[in-house]
């Protein structure tokens, strides 16, 4: 994406109006961005097809340095990884996964100092979903492709092992008190440890809310609400075989402290694009035999449904969906025709003109050229829409605070071209569309 895209980038004179609103320039975004200690850091993609690691002062977007990237073993249903950043100002690393440094391994886990991108310690891996901090350490799951796959906690500051354990995990939540995993095995589950000890704190199998045979191929979210109480996950449907069943699907929220479960919504899906679920649950139900329902907007504390807008409020199709930031409409945009949009509080029909939302720029995009890899897709970008007529806002600002998610007040995101920015408009910290 690239900086003044139409309908998709704060323009020039919304720069000039908030001193801490930037732009980056010279890295084509192509992952997900994280923020931390002072710093921006991205995924981008070379001209050559090869990947990069970046990183950008958060104050000033000022890029501060950039090394070579790659990926190794890493899904591509997962996107292309982003770095981690993890540690305090002055002491911080950005932490990615590099080109082998012998012909010995295929990377090499390399952690940088976060502003000047010296080079504090590396570990040879040979297959990693990618790195990701958890609380004040980093995390990886590592030798994926192997029998011998684990998960590790690392000091940052040294590189150093301070606990393992076998099999292969995402970091889906980290406090002080625990770390929550979600486990990737036949039987998906969730699984809280210690932070410094690994010790086992709880574990939930996934098929306990949701029927045996579900499965992570489909897809999963997880979040924590706020005030760090509920555990809020959803997991896809996925059919192995055409003629097949789909796995069991739906939402599920679990106490945190211990794992009990707390509600269960069975056959209902995550409509796209919205907030994390733990912000704002807005879901779509379907029946036993796989037809469409309706819209729903369901309390992620409780599981109840708080606004219900039947299927035939839809246009026909094509349509995407769209949110205002503060979610307090859900609107159809149909391209260049007028679309319905209607109030979430109570379900009515919004009457008259000038209702916009922030949907998908695009909803058929290319493939990423990157060298030795395949199947990749750059993280989905937002523009705003009129709803009445279809038609891109130009110069809307920011796209919302439940896309972005923010980091210390800071939300960072890529537009349409691969342009990365950042704004200080918030305060404090919580997780975007794709999670913290």
């Amino acid at each position: 994406m690239a900086a003044g895209a139409a309908g998709c980038s704060p323009s020039e004179d919304d720069h000039a109006q908030d001193a801490r609103a930037w732009a980056g320039s010279g890295t084509n975004a192509v992952s997900r961005p994280v923020a931390g200690a002072g710093v921006a850091s991205v995924t981008g993609l070379r001209s050559d097809g090869t990947l990069e690691t970046v990183a950008f002062d958060l104050a000033t977007g000022t890029r501060l340095w950039s090394y070579p990237a790659t990926m190794v073993g890493r899904p591509a249903g997962m996107g292309v990884q982003p770095p981690a950043i993890t540690g305090t100002p002055g002491s911080a690393v950005v932490v990615a996964v590099e080109p082998p440094r012998t012909g010995r391994r295929r990377a090499t886990l390399t952690a940088r100092d976060a502003r000047t991108g010296t080079e504090r310690w590396t570990r040879p891996v040979a297959s990693t979903l990618g790195p990701a901090r958890c609380g004040t350490d980093v995390c990886l799951s590592e030798a994926t492709s192997t029998k011998e796959s684990r998960f590790v906690a690392l000091d940052p500051a040294t590189g150093r092992t301070r606990w393992a354990t076998p099999g292969i995990a995402e970091v889906e939540h980290a406090d002080p008190a625990r770390i929550v995993l979600f486990r990737m095995t036949p039987r998906p589950s969730l699984e809280a440890r210690h932070p410094r000890t690994g010790k086992a704190l709880w574990k939930f199998p996934v098929d306990r809310a949701l029927g045996r045979g579900v499965s992570f191929a489909g897809g999963w979210t997880f979040g924590v609400t706020p005030g760090d109480d509920v555990l809020v996950g959803h997991m896809a449907p996925y059919k192995p075989r055409k003629r097949g069943r789909l796995s069991p699907y739906g939402f599920f929220g679990l106490r945190l402290s211990d794992g009990k479960p707390l509600w269960t919504r069975e056959r209902m899906v995550r409509v796209y694009p919205s907030a994390n679920p733990a912000v704002a649950l807005f879901a779509r139900s379907f029946t036993g035999q796989g037809d469409a329902g309706g819209f729903e907007r369901i309390d992620p504390r409780t599981g109840r449904t708080v606004t219900t807008l039947p299927a035939d409020r839809a246009p026909e199709p094509p349509w995407k969906l769209s949110f205002p930031p503060d979610l307090s409409t859900l609107g159809f945009v149909v391209q260049d025709k007028p679309g319905p949009a209607y109030r979430l509080r109570d379900g009515a029909k919004l009457i008259g003109g000038g209702t916009h939302g922030w949907t998908f720029c695009d909803l058929n995009p290319s493939p990423l050229k990157i060298t030795g890899q395949r199947g990749f897709y750059p993280v989905a970008s937002l523009c705003a829409y009129d709803i009445s007529t279809g038609r891109r806002v130009t110069s809307p600002g920011a796209p919302p605070a439940w896309y972005t998610g923010s980091s210390g007040g800071w939300r960072v995101w890529r537009d349409e071209q691969g342009t990365l920015h950042g704004i200080h408009d918030t305060e404090g910290s919580a997780p975007g569309m794709y999670g913290m």
